[in-house]
C-alpha cells in the first residue's frame, strides 16, 4: 500500500554573509524566451544606421520554426563592419575607428512581429580581410533568441550581388552549394529579405546553417 502522507519540505541550510560568501551551484537551465522581452528590448534598438544615413536599407529577417510557424516572440540582433569594412571596436586589429557613415553604430536589436519577422535599418557592409589575406565577404552576423532556445543561434546573413567573393569566402566556401544558398538574403525594394528556418528534421531539409558556440 502506497503511503500518501504528506511530507516536509525540504530545508537548506542558511549560511550568513552575503553574495560574495555564500556558496553557490549551478543555475539551472532556462530557455531565452520570451523574458528577453524584460530588459533586452531598446527604443531605437532596430537602427544600426540613422533615418538620414546614405545607403540606409531594411534587413527584413523572418524567423520560421520546426513546424514552419513563425516564431512572433523572436528577437534579432546584429553585429557587422561598417561600409567601410571597419569596427570602432578595440579587438579590430587594424584599430578601433569612427564608423562610415556618420551615426551609424554596427549593432541592433529588433524583436519579430506575428509573422515572425523583425526589421534592421542599417547599411551594407564592406568586405573583411582576415589573416589568411582572403577577404571575408560583406556580411551581418545575426544572433536569433526565442522562446525554447537554451541558448542563442548564432548564423550570418550574405547579399545576392556578391556572388564572386562567395566564392573565396571562408565560411562560405566550407559549406556545399545547397548550405550556402540558404545564407544569401534576397533584394527587394529598399533593402534584403531573408528566412531563417531554426529547425528541421530532414538533414538535407531547409535549416539554417549555424556557428557552433
Amino acid at each position: 500500500m502506497t503511503d500518501h502522507t504528506a511530507k516536509p519540505a525540504p530545508t537548506y541550510p542558511v549560511v550568513p554573509g552575503d553574495f560574495t560568501t555564500a556558496p553557490f551551484g549551478v543555475t539551472p537551465s532556462q530557455t531565452v524566451g520570451p523574458y528577453w522581452h524584460i530588459g533586452l528590448p531598446w527604443t531605437d534598438g532596430p537602427d544600426a544606421a540613422p533615418a538620414d544615413a546614405p545607403g540606409r536599407i531594411t534587413l527584413a529577417i523572418t524567423v520560421i520554426d520546426g513546424a514552419r510557424t513563425p516564431v512572433a516572440d523572436a528577437m534579432i540582433e546584429t553585429w557587422q563592419a561598417d561600409t567601410l569594412g571597419r569596427f570602432n571596436h578595440p579587438d579590430d586589429p587594424r584599430g578601433a575607428v569612427e564608423l562610415t557613415p556618420a551615426g551609424f553604430r554596427g549593432f541592433a536589436r529588433s524583436a519579430a512581429d506575428p509573422t515572425g519577422t523583425a526589421l534592421v535599418h542599417t547599411v551594407k557592409p564592406g568586405a573583411l580581410p582576415t589573416e589568411a589575406d582572403v577577404n571575408e565577404a560583406p556580411h551581418v552576423d545575426v544572433s536569433v533568441f526565442a522562446r525554447g532556445m537554451l541558448d542563442r543561434l548564432v548564423t550570418r546573413l550574405y547579399f545576392p550581388e556578391d556572388a564572386d567573393a562567395h566564392a573565396t569566402d571562408p565560411v562560405l566556401s566550407s559549406l556545399s552549394e545547397t548550405e550556402r544558398a540558404k545564407l544569401v538574403a534576397t533584394k527587394v525594394d529598399g533593402g534584403y529579405s531573408w528566412t531563417v528556418y531554426v529547425q528541421d528534421e530532414d538533414a538535407n531539409g531547409v535549416e539554417t546553417p549555424f556557428f557552433e558556440l
